[in-house]
């Protein structure tokens, strides 16, 4: 099974990049997640360029296509999600009908240096995928003063936080695995 991993930030040193990889480490087995690293690419959304998709943006679309679930992790900005986050979404909601995440199983996650932990900014991509067709987990996991959160080897360093995020890993990937019984026992 395959996760696809986006984090909203785009800095080398992403707080939500880490906590991504913190995530990849509670997986399952049998889940692999794979993040995507493309995000800075993708140009502004313009309705004049859907129909040609810039190849950022079918990268992206292609990457979702490919995943059987998407974990976004989300820093704040401005009490909302980062542009370039709502951007990407933009793109993938073009046509609606078409999106590779229609249906598709997602989490959002979040940390930021603040103490709220990127709530607003959750809150805000889980009512833009919905509104795309995603099917989103009503979850959140608010990591807090991000710059502290983390041990040397990159998991969480609190054990409630460990404990949810393995929680939402877990349902994330029950979501999916209903997902592929219908296509298994199809073919």
């Amino acid at each position: 099974m395959k996760i696809l991993g986006l984090s909203g930030s785009l800095r080398a040193g992403s707080h939500n990049a880490k906590l991504l990889r913190a995530a990849g480490d509670l997986l399952p087995p049998e889940a692999e997640l794979v993040v995507f690293d493309g995000l800075k690419a993708i140009p502004p959304f313009d309705e004049d360029d859907e129909h040609t998709r810039p190849d950022a943006v079918q990268a992206l679309w292609d990457a979702i296509a490919d995943a059987d679930a998407v974990l976004v992790a989300t820093p704040e900005y401005n009490h909302s999600l980062p542009g370039q986050l709502k951007n990407a979404f933009d793109w993938l909601s073009r046509p609606l009908a078409d999106s590779p995440l229609r249906n598709t199983p997602t989490a959002v996650i979040g940390t930021s240096t603040g103490l709220f932990g990127a709530v607003w900014a959750q809150a805000e991509a889980r009512k833009v995928l919905a509104a795309i067709g995603a099917r989103v987990l009503d979850r959140e996991l608010p990591v807090g003063l991000a710059d502290d959160a983390f041990h040397e080897q990159g998991h969480l360093s609190d054990e409630d936080q460990t404990l949810a995020l393995a929680g939402i890993l877990a349902e994330l990937v029950g979501e999916a695995q209903q997902s592929l019984r219908p296509a298994r026992a199809a073919s």
